[in-house]
């Protein structure tokens, strides 16, 4: 049996950073089995559709690496076949109209049950589950109709997805068994929890895919992190390469309680990506991360500047406040500090070569000669030049400034 899985995302607007990790279990088991992976897009409810949002997901999975094997479909594709599964129920007597809907007739005794790969044991009292709408006096399905028939014609062996479906999959296998549909392996995957032990939403920060790639994170930091939120392959493992991902996934070793997103953690393992990089590679990021967002700055001078952020930054949308200085003015001013900040534009006016060591050793004798400590002297200097007390190597900026750049601002800040 080949082994096949589905995406079904809702074109309702943002990918949610909780589904696309759903998506990604799906993935990493069909690649891990060999099998495929589908995308479908559950559309049936056209009131809330979105008009960009099918390209956005597309967009967010492709970015991140989450491939699909079979053209996209789409459920409103499949009213019509639907309606005849439908009218056919009714005629079974497993179906009746009501008020112009047609509505599945459930079981009133026993139990529908399924073993859960990561829940266990489900067993649902069918005297709780209501008749269920399976098309609307519109003709639309809906989607406790459609999913599972799309199920069936998909010939999909497993349904992996967030547990807020547990309580539609009770009607959908009682659906699946009126059609003579062979049942799914279904595997319930926990919900994302911020750290206040609330569901993941936007005021924990951000949740949307795009938000996270605007933000600068690395999409293979993404998945990794993604994948360690409700599954470990043990208790000590955590950066993976993709295909390491995928060789050690298994459904069995997905946890039941919900997992919590830490940001915290995110940024710690997108940096440890980052400082994996060759030099060229992240400059190559920062420089495609920067076009991607609007700003114009010299791509070479860019790419001079990434060595020394490189170990600093978390995140490829902290280079412009760590190192924005070396592209735009600044104007400050150091008050009670003039002295030295004078003294060091009088050191470094023709200071020849205009290298870092050289810089170095020039503003060290400055601070020398007025009795400061390095740390006194050193910051009123790097306000100066770069606006912030915080900021790449002094004097490797100030090379990158160069002198003309570096006198004037030294000048401006003293007057």
């Amino acid at each position: 049996m080949t082994v096949r899985v589905r995406m079904a995302p809702s074109p309702t607007g943002f990918l949610h950073i909780g589904g696309v990790r759903t998506f990604l279990f799906n993935w990493l088991y069909a690649r891990q089995q060999g099998g495929r992976n589908l995308l479908r897009i559950e559309n049936t409810d056209t009131s809330r559709e979105v008009a960009e949002a099918f390209d956005q997901i597309k967009d967010s999975l492709s970015w991140l690496g989450i491939e699909w094997d079979e053209e996209p479909t789409f459920q409103l594709d499949r009213i019509g076949d639907c309606r005849r599964v439908a009218e056919q129920l009714v005629s079974d007597g497993r179906a009746y109209e009501d008020e112009g809907a047609i509505r599945f007739r459930m079981p009133d005794e026993g139990v529908t049950a399924w073993d859960d790969v990561v829940r266990g044991r489900v067993e649902v009292p069918n005297e709780t589950i209501e008749d269920l709408v399976l098309v609307r006096s519109d003709g639309r399905p809906t989607y406790n109709f459609a999913s599972p028939m799309e199920d069936v014609w998909d010939r999909i062996t497993h349904v992996i997805r967030g547990d807020d479906h547990i309580s539609n999959t009770p009607k959908q296998i009682n659906i699946i068994r009126a059609v003579g549909g062979d049942l799914p392996v279904y595997a319930h995957v926990p919900n994302i929890f911020g750290a206040d032990g609330k569901k993941l939403s936007k005021r924990h920060g951000a949740v949307g895919v795009d938000e996270f790639r605007d933000a600068g994170y690395l999409p293979e930091a993404m998945v990794n992190f993604l994948a360690l939120l409700g599954w470990a392959p043990d208790g000590e493992t955590t950066i993976m390469s993709r295909d390491e991902l995928v060789r050690r996934f298994s459904l069995e070793r997905v946890s039941s309680s919900p997992a919590q997103f830490d940001y915290a953690k995110l940024d710690w393992m997108n940096g440890v990506y980052l400082r994996a990089l060759s030099t060229d590679a992240f400059a190559d990021r920062l420089v495609i991360w920067l076009g991607e967002h609007g700003y114009e700055w010299d791509a070479e001078l860019v790419r001079r500047a990434a060595p020394l952020v490189q170990e600093k930054i978390a995140r490829l949308g902290e280079f412009p406040g760590f190192a924005g200085f070396l592209f735009e003015d600044v104007d400050v001013s150091v008050d009670g500090d003039a002295e030295v900040v004078r003294a060091a534009r009088d050191a470094l006016a023709d200071l020849e070569p205009f290298t870092a060591e050289s810089i170095e050793a020039a503003l060290r004798g400055v601070v020398d000669r007025l009795g400061l400590k390095p740390r006194q002297g050193f910051q009123p200097i790097r306000v100066a030049v770069t606006g912030s007390t915080v900021s790449p190597g002094l004097f490797e900026s100030i090379e990158l400034l160069g002198r003309e750049t570096t006198l004037s601002r030294l000048a401006s800040a003293a007057r």
